[in-house]
């Protein structure tokens, strides 16, 4: 994974008022646990005490509550009661803090700072979606790879005919033009397809080639979009457990009458539809080896992969940015 970035790693929905979920994310397991104000909180899924999951646990006087001998924490994962010592105990109870993370909610996903100490930015999305009037239904699949692998596929354009041929890919366009990509900004990547049947032409260049009306725009770390028109748009994040498990978090976005019902009833037969197309990708994409992309592992790619080739340039030159400024740290501490 990459360092210092805001992950998106949860629908913010499925958290209740005074409720607790365990997840796993980032190979980190966590405890996302909402108060009776609604503020959403995370620390470490494990109770200091006998090391019990904090994910069967409640939510009381907006502290979680262990469900093995009633500890409880606090927002920021400090120790507030040890109920066998007793509530007016004067001890310091401080080796029982929690390790707290910090996390953000925008669009109806938690945002989750996988970095050094306090955020030095905020969550980066696509303001699109911020749009009141789009309706979306969100399907969350879980693929035996690393992040990374399912986030190639959705960048990769030459596969459509062959891997979706009864579906996305009709039509037998074997032959894949550019593809033209472009960086919108240091993070975001731009791509389309611009795919046609082999009449025996040899495939346009990138710079001879266009990004499409509809096109494919990926924000590091983990999201992609996949504008299709103004009023339908489809877009994934793409959940890092570990290097071998991923979840695909897919929403279909909508707003095609203007009535917030109907377009919410499409965007549920719309998710349908996206699931059986990721069910294609899924068969294929779990075989690949390795199951984790870098930037040399024995593939020999192609024109047609240039958008998954800038993909893994710039995920490799952070993932240096970030061990160069590890090892200044380290260097001023000795």
């Amino acid at each position: 994974m990459i360092k210092n970035f805001w992950y998106a790693i949860y629908n913010g929905k499925k958290v209740k008022k005074n409720e607790v979920v365990a997840i796993k994310r980032l190979g980190l397991n966590l405890s996302l646990f909402r108060d009776s104000k609604g503020g959403l909180h995370c620390v470490t899924d494990k109770c200091a005490h006998r090391g019990a999951s904090l994910g069967r646990g409640t939510v009381k006087n907006d502290c979680l509550k262990c469900p093995f001998h009633g500890i409880e924490y606090d927002s920021e994962g400090k120790c507030t009661i040890v109920p066998s010592e007793g509530i007016n105990s004067e001890k310091d109870f401080s080796r029982f803090n929690l390790k707290h993370y910090f996390i953000r909610e925008k669009q109806d996903m938690v945002f989750f700072w996988y970095g050094d100490g306090e955020p030095t930015k905020e969550p980066d999305t696509f303001e699109v979606l911020d749009d009141k009037n789009l309706q979306f239904s969100e399907r969350v699949d879980h693929w035996k790879v690393d992040y990374s692998r399912v986030i190639e596929n959705q960048l990769d354009v030459s596969h459509l005919p062959f891997v979706h041929h009864n579906t996305i890919g009709r039509g037998n366009k074997t032959i894949s033009n550019g593809p033209k990509t472009i960086w919108l900004d240091e993070n975001t990547l731009q791509t389309s397809a611009n795919n046609e049947v082999d009449h025996g032409q040899t495939p346009k260049s990138g710079e001879e080639s266009v990004i499409k009306s509809t096109n494919l725009t990926f924000k590091y770390p983990n999201m992609w979009l996949n504008t299709i028109s103004d009023k339908l748009k489809v877009f994934a994040y793409f959940v890092p457990i570990d290097e071998e498990n991923a979840l695909l978090c897919l929403r279909f976005y909508n707003k095609f009458t203007g009535i917030a019902p109907i377009d919410s009833f499409i965007s549920v037969i719309g998710k349908y539809a996206n699931g059986v197309i990721q069910n294609q990708d899924k068969r294929v994409v779990e075989t690949q080896l390795p199951k984790k992309t870098e930037m040399k592992i024995g593939e020999n790619l192609v024109q047609a992969d240039k958008p998954i080739i800038e993909y893994r340039k710039r995920r490799q030159k952070l993932k240096e940015e970030n061990n160069r400024k590890d090892e200044e740290k380290e260097e001023i501490s000795e």
